[in-house]
Formats: structure tokens, sequence, C-alpha cells
């Protein structure tokens, strides 16, 4: 039997102020991981501020595990280069899921929980979970760690698999 609880889309926006791991750039992509899952981005050439504007979906059976990140600097010659990571949950998500469940017609843009950087969490800034098109979608920012410099900004959506089963 499929344990999947549903699915988390995952827009791959942009990565912000990158380190620089080759001569005077980095050619940067990023991978996603949850449990066994591994999901990655095309690699931007030559970029510290590189657009991807990828989608990447991740099959949900524990919404207890977290999401890992990790950004890579592609070298043709040698093993690619870290060049940071961060992770972010996805039990504020959920709730929200639930939540808008509950308060059926929510205008576009309404704000239905809020989430706040700390020292727990790898956000930037302040992340909006909101109402967009009928659907809820959290907006964020992670500041990578164990790195002296960058930020990727990402999308969440939650796809229910199957409605009748409980988060």
């Amino acid at each position: 039997m499929d344990d999947t609880l549903g699915l988390l889309k995952i827009h791959i926006s942009r990565g912000i102020n990158l380190a620089v791991r080759d001569v005077r750039s980095s050619d940067p992509y990023v991978v996603v991981r949850m449990g066994k899952q591994k999901l990655r981005t095309r690699v931007v050439r030559k970029n510290l501020n590189p657009e991807w504007n990828e989608n990447l979906t991740l099959s949900v059976a524990d919404p207890d595990l977290p999401v890992k990140l990790a950004v890579y600097d592609r070298d043709r010659f040698s093993l690619d280069d870290k060049m940071g990571d961060a992770e972010f949950d996805i039990r504020p998500l959920l709730e929200a899921v639930r939540m808008a469940a509950d308060l059926q017609g929510l205008e576009d843009g309404t704000v239905v929980k809020r989430v706040l950087p700390n020292r727990q969490n790898c956000l930037a800034e302040e992340s909006c979970i909101i109402v967009s098109n009928g659907k809820v979608v959290q907006h964020m920012f992670l500041r990578l760690r164990n790195v002296e410099c960058g930020e990727i900004q990402l999308q969440l959506q939650w796809v229910p698999v199957n409605p009748s089963r409980e988060l």
C-alpha cells in the first residue's frame, strides 16, 4: 500500500549572492532531498545570481522529515564544490492547508500563516503562507549554511493525493 500523503511541489526560483567557487564565478545547481528521494536543478554556468525557475516534486509520506537543500558548483575535472546547504520544515505549510480547508473561499493574497526566522530554521526573512489562485502556497528565502554567503528563493505548494486522507 502506498503511504503517500501528498506531493510537495517546489519551485526553485533563484539564487542570490552565491559564493565564488571557481576563479571569479561559479556554475551552481541545487540538489533537494527528502528521505531517500533526491532531485536536482540544471546547472547555470558562470553565475552567482542564477535563475533556475524550475519545478521539482517530492512524494511525501512522512511530513516530519525535513526537506534538505544543497547548492553545488559544477566542476568538469574534479568533484563538485559545495556552496552551502539549508533545510526547511513542511509542517507549517500542512497546518495552513488544513486551516484553509476549514475556511473555504479565502480571497487571493490572504495570509493564512506566517513563519518567522529563528535559530532553528534557515529562513532569511519572514515566510508567508498565502492563498494564490485557490491554492495554498508558501514563499521563502533560505539562508545557506556552512558557506560565507548566499540565499535561495523558492515557493512550496501542497498537492493532496488522497483528499479524504488526514494530513
